[in-house]
């Protein structure tokens, strides 16, 4: 156990906290588990968020098996949990390396041991390049891969790593893009890769092609085919262009894949990369082993819809994926037939992509009820307002549990994820690091 482990583990929480019971004297994280807490018996402050951990590790499990299936790597992205215990979970699981979005998260993983990371962002200019190389300066033994869309960007990562000599060796990725950045077409593509090979030295050096298919979805399904397709086939065919340039013997990354599109990559890029023995296929899928009850569950139904989870040549169900997170929150009044308030609010919960959805009534300790009927329709800052049926026994000071939709921008508004086992006992506690 490494000492920045095992500082963590010795932090001390209190009731500044989500969740952490009002009164209790404060607690190492390591002993949050330790407890016998309950969201549902009354003693922790809620709202809070929850952890169904072995709805994780199924979740780990499968995709770690799908991906192996087709040869492929998996480097988890970060930003989801910003949990550096579950990042190296996930290593421990088989992942290739972690992927980060910004300068900011890289530091995050690499002070909690971590050395292999994805950058997969652009972070600006000359100021960026500079801040990214007085990080890795601390770490000697850092494997960096970067993305670049610009030669402005080449040009000011060349020039810090120009002016260092102490700095580990940095990885370049030409970014192509649809709908956010990266380069738009093989002739932009092109100049970054001659302004990257131009600068070339053993610590900075092009080691393959990126994207990232999520960003050219629209609402029009069939468009979103067309521009994914069109995205995943000038990344391919930009493989042999630039393997012909740089000689057989590097080794280079291919690297897209998000939660919802992940079988496209696989389906129009493992042939090329097959193709260059020397070349790795690296997904970046991070929400997936969290899963959810919103745009996950849609985006797996429509992955399923195209027949595109295959493990073993056979075609298999993505719905084996398992909502791994819940928000919990008490109904704090009654104050029409139908409809309850409860103390769960935008400040708690996510709502870009899609309400909370109650899934479970819990009275007195014990699970009263399903919900399936109940529907939250609106949040203010620290409320929900829920909808429900004709006579529904809701009641003030129940617990109601929701699932979520979208695991990335509800996350981030919590310190600790709170991790449950099968009867939703607290028995592990998770620090985030969301700055």
């Amino acid at each position: 156990m490494s000492d920045l482990h095992t500082a963590t583990e010795n932090v001390l929480i209190d009731e500044r906290v989500r969740g952490f019971p009002p009164g209790n004297p404060p607690l190492a994280l390591a002993a949050i588990g330790k407890q016998g807490w309950k969201p549902y018996d009354g003693r922790m402050a809620l709202p809070l968020i929850s952890l169904d951990r072995q709805a994780f590790t199924h979740n780990v499990e499968l995709m770690m098996t799908y991906v192996k299936s087709h040869g492929a790597d998996i480097a988890p992205h970060a930003k989801t949990p910003m949990s550096t215990a579950l990042a190296e979970a996930l290593l421990a699981a088989g992942a290739w390396g972690t992927t980060v979005a910004d300068i900011r998260q890289a530091a995050v993983l690499l002070k909690a041991g971590q050395r292999r990371l994805i950058l997969a962002n652009e972070i600006g200019g000359a100021a960026a390049a500079r801040r990214l190389a007085a990080l890795l300066g601390h770490y000697p033994a850092a494997e960096l891969h970067i993305f670049v869309d610009s030669t402005a960007l080449a040009e000011a990562l060349r020039s810090a790593w120009q002016e260092r000599v102490d700095l580990p060796p940095l990885g370049l990725l030409v970014e192509f893009g649809a709908g956010r950045a990266g380069a738009r077409g093989v002739a932009a593509a092109e100049a970054i890769l001659e302004a990257i090979l131009a600068a070339e030295t053993p610590a900075f050096r092009l080691t393959g092609i990126a994207a990232y298919e999520g960003a050219a979805a629209t609402a029009d399904a069939e468009e979103t085919m067309r521009r994914i397709d069109a995205l995943m086939a000038v990344t391919s065919d930009f493989l042999p262009k630039l393997r012909a340039r740089i000689g057989d013997e590097r080794s280079l990354l291919v690297t897209a894949g998000g939660s919802v599109f992940f079988d496209l990559v696989i389906a129009r890029l493992s042939a090329a990369v097959a193709a260059d023995p020397a070349c790795r296929l690296v997904l970046r899928s991070g929400a997936i082993f969290f899963h959810d009850h919103g745009i996950y569950e849609r985006g797996l139904a429509g992955l399923d819809a195209r027949g595109g989870f295959r493990i073993g040549g056979e075609t298999v169900s993505a719905a084996g994926f398992r909502p791994a997170l819940r928000v919990w929150a008490e109904v704090l009044s009654r104050p029409e037939p139908r409809l309850a308030i409860c103390g769960m609010g935008m400040r708690d919960v996510a709502m870009d992509q899609g309400l909370p959805r109650p899934l479970a009534l819990y009275r007195n300790g014990a699970r009263l009820a399903d919900l399936e009927s109940a529907e939250v329709f609106r949040l203010n800052d620290q409320h929900a307002f829920v909808a429900l049926a004709d006579g529904s026994d809701v009641a003030v000071g129940d617990v109601i549990e929701c699932g979520i939709s979208h695991p990335c921008t509800c996350l981030d508004r919590h310190a600790i994820l709170y991790g449950l086992d099968p009867d939703h006992s607290v028995t592990a506690a998770y620090l985030t690091s969301f700055g």
